[in-house]
């Protein structure tokens, strides 16, 4: 029980932190659209897209496993909580997505910075 509440609170939390992350990723991008129409805010449209790209990561691994016929489990039980391992997987890499974006700039920065 305990381990469930822990390991819920961390999803939370990086939950958190990489909606922050998309919201400040959306801020620097220009927006292109017409004045006047409605706007969605930074954090409905962050979620959106975290839940958008969770879903496209979920859909790929489902392809690629039925392709390679891979035999993977339809549920883990992680203490009390019962979770299906593919969704689980595309949620983190979800989460994970917009750091995992930064560090990649990062690092064209840093090699066009020394050539």
């Amino acid at each position: 029980m305990v381990l469930s509440i822990f390991l819920g609170l961390i999803a939370s939390v990086l939950i958190f932190f990489s909606l922050k992350e998309r919201i400040r990723l959306k801020r620097y991008r220009k927006e292109w659209d017409v004045i006047g129409e409605s706007k969605n805010s930074a954090l409905s449209e962050s979620l959106a897209g975290l839940v958008g790209t969770a879903g496209g990561i979920y859909l790929s691994l489902v392809m690629l496993t039925t392709f390679l016929e891979v035999d993977v489990p339809t549920r883990v039980n992680v203490s009390t909580v019962s979770i299906e391992p593919m969704a689980a997987i595309s949620f983190l890499l979800a989460i994970a997505s917009p750091y995992i974006n930064r560090f990649l700039i990062g690092l064209k920065r840093l090699k066009l910075r020394f050539r």
